[in-house]
Order: structure tokens, then C-alpha cells, then sequence
């Protein structure tokens, strides 16, 4: 009698195909759930600049009797992974998960203006949101913002980062 031991080229080959089979299946639901998380963390940080610059506005409307909003609302949130305003970083490229806030060419002389904030994602995709801190409405006793309620919006994927740096 032969005592073998090991593994025979059919087994071998059973186990291959199993875990092909189970890798193909895993990797997409990986990478969707990597992608859910990004947009959920994204939501959040939006979530709270949109928060902290209606606070703001709101205390500047008690303290002063007009609403004013920041003109860069990341002044108002730490958040990680933000590397500046536009002229600042000139025409560095993002890394992944970098925060940028871009304003160049936005400001008029009586301080109201509009920017853009942009996060790029780890699969090099950079989604863009409008804010604005102008005085949209025309009314005596109402001088809120556009960025009142919709004025972050996410809506704008930029796949190419030239843009950014073009201010397209």
C-alpha cells in the first residue's frame, strides 16, 4: 500500500475555480461599498459646512440685523483632508480624499461672490459643489443667500483634473 499525501490535480484545479468564482463575486461588492462610503462621508462633510454656515449667517443676522455669510465655509469646519482655497495651491493636482475650495474670479467689490468646493474620490473622480454667499433676494427685510437650503449642490463630476486648475 502507497501512503500519499497531497493534493491531486483535480482538486487543485476545483479549488481555482472556487475561489475565481467567489473573488468575482466579492470584488464588486467591495468596490460598491467603498463607493457608497465615500458618497455617505461626502454627504456628511457637506452636510455640516451647510449647517455651520446657516449658524453662522443666523448669528450674524442676531448680532448685526443682516444675514452674512462666510465667504469660505471651510473656515467654519475642520474637515480632514482640506488643502486650501484655489490661489493658494495654484495648479497643484488633488490627491485622494483632498478637499478644495475654489473662489478665483467669483469676488466682486461688495464682497458677495460664489465658489466652488471639490472633493476627489480614490477612484480619481472629483465631484464639485456650487456655494454662494451673495445676496439673492431683493426684498427690504430678507437678504438671505442662494446657499440658503440649496446652495451646496452635488451634481458636477469632473473626471479630469485640468479642469480645477482652469476653473472650468
Amino acid at each position: 500500500m502507497r501512503n500519499s499525501k497531497g493534493f491531486t490535480l483535480i482538486e487543485l484545479i476545483m479549488v481555482t475555480i472556487i475561489l475565481g468564482i467567489l473573488a468575482a463575486v466579492a470584488v464588486p461588492r467591495y468596490l460598491g461599498t467603498v463607493s457608497k462610503a465615500e458618497e455617505a462621508a461626502e454627504n456628511a462633510v457637506v452636510d455640516a459646512l451647510r449647517a455651520a454656515v446657516e449658524n453662522h449667517s443666523t448669528q450674524q443676522y442676531l448680532d448685526n440685523g443682516r444675514y452674512r455669510y462666510p465667504q469660505n465655509p471651510f473656515d467654519l469646519v475642520e474637515v480632514d483632508g482640506y488643502v486650501g482655497v484655489m490661489p493658494y495651491m495654484g495648479e497643484s493636482m488633488l490627491n485622494d480624499g483632498d478637499w478644495l475650495y475654489d473662489n478665483t474670479d467669483h469676488d466682486d467689490a461688495s464682497g458677495y461672490g460664489s465658489g466652488t468646493i471639490y472633493h476627489k474620490r480614490r477612484d480619481n473622480s472629483v465631484y464639485a459643489w456650487d456655494y454662494s454667499y451673495e445676496d439673492l433676494n431683493d426684498g427690504d427685510s430678507d437678504d438671505r443667500g442662494y446657499n440658503v437650503g440649496d446652495g451646496m449642490q452635488n451634481g458636477d463630476v469632473q473626471t479630469d483634473q485640468t479642469d480645477l486648475s482652469n476653473n472650468n
